[in-house]
Protein backbone atom coordinates (compact mmCIF):
# COMPACT_ATOMS: atom_id res chain seq x y z
CA UNK A 1 0.00 0.00 0.00
CA UNK A 2 2.78 2.53 0.59
CA UNK A 3 5.94 2.88 -0.40
CA UNK A 4 8.88 5.33 -0.81
CA UNK A 5 7.36 7.36 -3.49
CA UNK A 6 4.02 7.68 -2.09
CA UNK A 7 5.40 9.02 1.08
CA UNK A 8 7.61 11.64 -0.20
CA UNK A 9 4.54 12.47 -2.43
CA UNK A 10 2.54 13.14 0.54
CA UNK A 11 5.55 14.92 2.48
CA UNK A 12 5.52 17.27 -0.48
CA UNK A 13 1.68 18.15 -0.61
CA UNK A 14 2.65 18.67 3.49
CA UNK A 15 5.60 20.71 2.91
CA UNK A 16 3.93 22.94 0.31
CA UNK A 17 0.98 23.49 2.45
CA UNK A 18 3.44 24.40 5.54
CA UNK A 19 4.94 27.23 2.42
CA UNK A 20 1.26 28.40 2.42
CA UNK A 21 1.26 29.03 5.88
CA UNK A 22 4.29 30.57 6.44
CA UNK A 23 3.19 33.27 3.45
CA UNK A 24 -0.10 33.78 5.21
CA UNK A 25 1.32 33.99 8.63
CA UNK A 26 4.38 36.77 6.95
CA UNK A 27 1.52 38.98 5.74
CA UNK A 28 -1.09 38.52 8.42
CA UNK A 29 -3.93 37.74 6.55
CA UNK A 30 -4.84 35.15 3.62
CA UNK A 31 -6.72 38.38 1.91
CA UNK A 32 -3.08 40.05 2.41
CA UNK A 33 -1.10 37.91 0.77
CA UNK A 34 -3.28 37.46 -2.15
CA UNK A 35 -3.08 41.27 -2.34
CA UNK A 36 0.64 41.34 -2.27
CA UNK A 37 2.50 41.33 -5.69
CA UNK A 38 4.91 38.38 -4.01
CA UNK A 39 2.31 36.65 -2.14
CA UNK A 40 -0.47 36.10 -4.65
CA UNK A 41 2.00 34.56 -7.31
CA UNK A 42 3.65 32.39 -4.35
CA UNK A 43 0.30 31.41 -3.47
CA UNK A 44 -1.29 30.69 -6.75
CA UNK A 45 2.03 28.23 -7.71
CA UNK A 46 1.92 26.78 -4.79
CA UNK A 47 -1.60 25.33 -5.16
CA UNK A 48 -0.94 24.09 -8.69
CA UNK A 49 2.18 22.31 -7.15
CA UNK A 50 -0.15 20.77 -5.07
CA UNK A 51 -2.38 19.45 -7.27
CA UNK A 52 0.69 17.83 -9.43
CA UNK A 53 1.24 15.76 -6.81
CA UNK A 54 -1.78 14.41 -6.22
CA UNK A 55 -1.99 14.10 -10.34
CA UNK A 56 1.55 11.92 -9.96
CA UNK A 57 -0.08 10.16 -6.89
CA UNK A 58 -3.40 9.09 -9.07
CA UNK A 59 -1.00 8.29 -12.06
CA UNK A 60 1.14 6.05 -10.71
CA UNK A 61 -1.26 3.83 -9.08
CA UNK A 62 -2.16 4.93 -5.88
CA UNK A 63 -5.88 5.49 -5.92
CA UNK A 64 -6.62 3.25 -3.04
CA UNK A 65 -4.38 6.52 -1.11
CA UNK A 66 -6.42 9.18 -2.97
CA UNK A 67 -9.16 7.79 -1.54
CA UNK A 68 -8.63 8.95 1.76
CA UNK A 69 -9.27 12.25 0.67
CA UNK A 70 -13.00 13.94 -0.63
CA UNK A 71 -13.41 13.01 -3.82
CA UNK A 72 -14.48 16.69 -4.51
CA UNK A 73 -11.44 18.13 -2.96
CA UNK A 74 -9.44 16.78 -5.00
CA UNK A 75 -11.65 17.54 -8.02
CA UNK A 76 -11.40 20.95 -6.73
CA UNK A 77 -7.65 21.51 -6.13
CA UNK A 78 -7.32 19.76 -9.86
CA UNK A 79 -10.05 22.18 -11.42
CA UNK A 80 -8.13 25.26 -9.43
CA UNK A 81 -4.73 23.86 -11.23
CA UNK A 82 -6.84 24.36 -14.56
CA UNK A 83 -7.93 27.99 -14.00
CA UNK A 84 -4.77 29.21 -12.66
CA UNK A 85 -2.85 27.07 -15.51
CA UNK A 86 -5.12 28.69 -18.39
CA UNK A 87 -6.34 32.07 -17.13
CA UNK A 88 -4.08 33.18 -14.75
CA UNK A 89 -5.28 36.78 -14.74
CA UNK A 90 -8.82 35.36 -14.89
CA UNK A 91 -8.31 33.67 -11.62
CA UNK A 92 -11.21 34.52 -8.91
CA UNK A 93 -9.25 35.53 -5.47
CA UNK A 94 -12.05 34.91 -3.40
CA UNK A 95 -12.35 31.24 -4.41
CA UNK A 96 -8.44 30.79 -4.01
CA UNK A 97 -9.03 32.48 -0.50
CA UNK A 98 -12.16 29.96 0.93
CA UNK A 99 -10.00 26.85 -1.09
CA UNK A 100 -6.92 28.32 1.69
CA UNK A 101 -9.17 28.56 4.48
CA UNK A 102 -11.66 25.64 4.17
CA UNK A 103 -9.77 22.82 2.10
CA UNK A 104 -5.84 23.35 2.25
CA UNK A 105 -6.46 22.60 6.14
CA UNK A 106 -7.91 19.13 5.51
CA UNK A 107 -6.02 18.04 2.73
CA UNK A 108 -3.04 18.79 5.27
CA UNK A 109 -5.16 16.79 8.05
CA UNK A 110 -5.43 13.60 5.37
CA UNK A 111 -1.83 13.39 4.18
CA UNK A 112 -0.37 13.81 7.75
CA UNK A 113 -2.62 10.92 8.76
CA UNK A 114 -1.57 8.81 5.59
CA UNK A 115 1.92 9.31 6.79
CA UNK A 116 1.40 8.28 9.88
CA UNK A 117 0.17 4.82 8.85
CA UNK A 118 2.85 4.15 6.90
CA UNK A 119 5.51 5.05 9.49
Amino acid sequence: MFNDEAIIRFQTIIDKIEDIEAIIARHGAITRALGDFEGQPALLMLLVAIAEQFHKLKNCCYEELIRHFDENDIKGIYDIRVFIAHDYDGVNLAIIERVIREKIPQLKATAEQIISLAL
